[in-house]
């Protein structure tokens, strides 16, 4: 089965186009009210990473990940830890 955000987009769509009640789109998902009614709230940090990541990567395109990272954390001092970086990078597309 696919993950709580995913089935979550489902039942929300299934509600809007397909009419179904909120609580027989929630049944039908397998999701909580709570999971339902969640909405993310953005961190503007991940906007700074995420800035900082496509800077790198047009001033230094032969470097990897890590060495982007280890740039960020020792040459700027960032205190960033890889898995919000990792998590920042990922909602930038």
């Amino acid at each position: 089965m696919s993950r709580p955000p995913h089935r979550r987009e489902l039942a929300v769509r299934a509600v809007a186009e397909k009419g179904l009640s909120v609580m027989l789109a929630r049944w039908a998902f397998g999701i909580s009210e709570a999971c339902y009614r969640y909405q993310p709230k953005p961190k503007l940090e991940n906007a700074v990473i995420a800035d900082w990541l496509v800077r790198l990567t047009d001033n230094h395109r032969n470097w990897g990940f890590g060495l982007r990272f280890l740039y960020l954390r020792n040459v700027r001092g960032k205190g960033w830890n890889h898995q919000w970086v990792i998590v920042s990078a990922a909602n930038w597309g």
